[in-house]
């Protein structure tokens, strides 16, 4: 039997709040209760937002469990669970699943630079080896590599592949995967910017970034959307672009920390080699805020 998702909404991919160096335990399982509160359809955590290239293992199976009994089911947790080394990957998605995970994340390796054969074998290992659903996360500007809709097809076969997470930024690509692999392909925009045409492509829902601060409109935008109420869709979508916009004038999860600092979320602190944004991206940060009516 397939473990197929059917992820519908604004999933947030969280960031990982740290405190005097450590993880913030406090501060994480807090903001795991707001974004549900605020009405978030899911939560994505240790991700590239999550700071995850600069979590021990130890930390990152931690961020995961800690999600997983605070959310208590309430919404589904998708754990990021990527790596560039196959092996690593593996043991990552199987401490997911142990932990209750709904699904995994797992992005096409950085770095090394496989091809598209290299790519479908690293998936096809950590479906092996697991018994829950799959994302793909292809995103290109990080990994460098792109996997092509073919291969996305092919995965498609194997009983674990569930969607992707698509960060192309390309409309495209989302009428192509649906040509290719069906509407029961999970189709999540990994592009805050480029929702709105994602979903009229066919897209399911967005992991997003702009979520950690606006789930409440995040979540809004989607719900307008899912009921056909595209004039409302629109009116949102234009209270958060320059959220969606200026969330990324620096490498995230930089900016959306200092965004969630201004509510008294979580301390701005970052690990190296992330630091804390410029002064110009403090305006441009805060003046996204006020227009989308997150302060004054």
């Amino acid at each position: 039997m397939a473990a197929k998702t059917k992820f519908r909404g604004s999933f947030t991919a969280l960031v990982t709040p740290f405190k005097n160096g450590s993880l913030d335990e406090a501060a994480f399982r807090s903001l795991v209760n707001w974004q549900i509160s605020e009405g978030t359809n899911g939560l994505v955590p240790v991700g590239t937002t999550g700071e995850s290239p600069t979590l021990s293992h130890d930390e990152h199976k931690k961020v995961v469990e800690w999600c997983i009994k605070e959310a208590k089911g309430r919404v589904p947790v998708v754990a990021g669970a990527g790596s560039n080394s196959t092996k690593e990957a593996i043991e990552l998605a199987q401490h997911a699943e142990k932990a209750g995970a709904n699904a995994v994340l797992v992005v096409t390796p950085y770095y090394n630079k496989p091809t598209q054969e290299g790519m479908y074998q690293h998936f096809k290992a950590i479906n092996d080896a697991i018994g829950i659903p799959i994302i793909i996360y292809n995103i290109p500007p990080r990994s460098v590599i792109d996997m092509s809709v073919d291969t996305m097809k092919r995965l498609w076969e194997l009983k674990n592949i569930a969607g992707v997470k698509d960060a192309t930024a390309s409309m495209v690509r989302v009428s192509q995967q649906r040509a290719a692999m069906g509407e029961d392909f999970n189709q999540l925009s990994g592009e805050d910017a480029t929702i709105l045409g994602y979903m009229a492509h066919g897209g399911h829902g967005c992991i997003s970034v702009t979520s950690n601060v606006a789930p409440r409109l995040c979540s809004e935008f989607q719900a307008a959307w899912a009921k056909g109420d595209h004039a409302t869709a629109l009116k949102l979508h234009d209270k958060l672009m320059p959220l969606h916009n200026n969330l990324f004038i620096e490498s995230n999860p930089a900016p959306i920390k200092y965004a969630m600092s201004l509510l008294g979320k979580l301390d701005e602190t970052l690990r190296l080699p992330m630091v804390p944004v410029s002064e110009p991206t403090r305006v441009a940060v805060r003046s996204a805020m006020v227009h989308a009516g997150l302060i004054n």
